[in-house]
């Protein structure tokens, strides 16, 4: 169900109106599957659609297809930005893990990837810092802190390794 709304928003916004057989190209799938998902949408008040006219989202349809669009595009993001998974793999995986995570997992997501984007990596306490991001957001202070305690220690072991490889 929630596939079907995605797939609606994301037509509309490349279309003017949507159409039965553009969700069906989109989905991979058959016309009379995709009629008798919209039937069942529109029982729901999540859709309007009459039979040979333009599929259109109601109020709580768009809300919900917003909802998981948000979903999919965070973990996608997440695979292919954090994990460096390519982008066919990541489509896919996104849209199944859209539909089962929790709001308190997929906003954990969203921390993690602006703490990754925002501050310095390095350590064993690397993870542990994300944590008090996560709770207190960004600190310049504790940031450049933690980037002067990262150069010196592993500086160091940076000259040494460099060494060892000329």
């Amino acid at each position: 169900m929630e596939d079907y709304l995605e797939t609606v928003l994301t037509v509309e916004k490349s279309k003017k109106f949507v159409r039965v057989k553009d969700i069906a190209l989109k989905m991979n799938v058959k016309l009379p599957t995709v009629t008798s998902m919209l039937n069942n949408l529109a029982e729901k008040g999540l859709v309007n659609h009459e039979k040979y006219e333009y599929v259109e989202l109601t109020k709580k349809g768009k809300r919900i297809a917003r909802d998981v669009y948000r979903r999919h595009v965070i973990f996608r993001d997440f695979l292919t930005g954090i994990l460096n998974i390519d982008a066919k793999t990541a489509e896919e995986d996104a849209c199944r893990m859209e539909h089962v995570v929790s709001p308190v997992t997929l906003e954990r997501f969203v921390k993690f990837m602006e703490f990754v984007e925002t501050c310095p990596r390095g350590g064993s306490d690397w993870l542990l810092n994300f944590d008090q991001y996560r709770k207190h957001g960004r600190d310049d202070n504790k940031c450049l802190e933690r980037m002067k305690h990262f150069e010196k220690k592993y500086g160091a072991e940076m000259k040494e390794l460099e060494n060892r490889i000329k």
